[in-house]
């Protein structure tokens, strides 16, 4: 059984691309799936691309197709909960899409005919993906170059678990990140992909696990230099984590 990791970023798929050294494609649906192995285990890696819809076929995909028995979501999100800073790392333990609603007919977040609103994350892989993480930042300057330690200011960043919010608009107001604070107090970070993919597992009984860095604060400076931090930072902490995380596996 090969393990599933996707990623909506070009930048971060080329990252873990050149840590699978024998890395064969194979195109489905329009999507270019690598298969291979990293760190002895069989993986097959995949560019979503942006959104919930990209998201939702990608990892149906990965489930059908290449009957993958786990999937991991690697990316970039915005940070909501306080205390949750530009270059922290965000483990999710369940996810909710902040833009559903279907009111009056169902409560608002609540997916028609699910009775929820929020879909888990599998508790043993986010735990594994918490450790990861916690390992990478304590030794940081080994993964990311000094001089971006210094620009971002990455000095302390820290791992959070809790809930994240998944839409299809890209939050970038200080209005809107406000208005989500308050309409979804717990949430740690907004982005647009991992309630499409926490669904599709818990429809197929896939475990699943979600790593976010956060780039910005989801507020009006969340477009700046948003593709220096993802190349410089966030692809850099991904290929650590995960290299860490797969290293740590039976």
């Amino acid at each position: 059984m090969a393990i599933g990791i996707m990623s909506a970023l070009h930048e971060e798929l080329s990252g873990m691309l050149q840590a699978m050294p024998d890395e064969q494609c194979q195109n489905v649906g329009d999507r270019a799936y690598w298969c291979g192995h990293w760190q002895g285990h069989d993986v097959v890696a995949v560019l979503s691309r942006v959104g919930k819809v990209a998201a939702a076929t990608t990892a149906t995909a990965l489930i059908e197709r290449f009957g993958v028995d786990r999937i991991v979501f690697t990316g970039v999100a915005g940070g909501l909960g306080s205390g949750v800073r530009v270059g922290d790392v965000v483990i999710a333990d369940s996810f909710v899409q902040h833009d559903m609603d279907a009111s009056p007919l169902f409560p608002r977040h609540e997916v028609p005919l699910y009775g929820r609103s929020m879909f888990d994350t599998d508790a043993n892989l986010s735990g594994q993906l918490l450790d990861a993480a916690q390992t990478v930042l304590a030794d940081l300057g080994r993964h990311v170059q000094a001089q971006s330690i210094v620009d971002y200011a990455l000095k302390g960043a820290r791992c959070h678990a809790g809930l994240v919010a998944t839409g299809d608009r890209f939050v970038s107001s200080r209005a809107e990140s406000q208005a989500l604070q308050l309409e979804l107090p717990t949430a740690l970070a907004v982005e647009m992909e991992g309630a499409a993919v926490a669904q599709v597992c818990h429809d197929y009984g896939v475990p699943f696990g979600a790593l976010r860095t956060i780039s910005d604060r989801a507020d009006d400076e969340a477009h700046t230099d948003f593709v220096r931090f993802v190349s410089e930072v966030a692809s850099h902490y991904s290929v650590a984590v995960l290299s860490q995380w797969l290293r740590q596996l039976t």
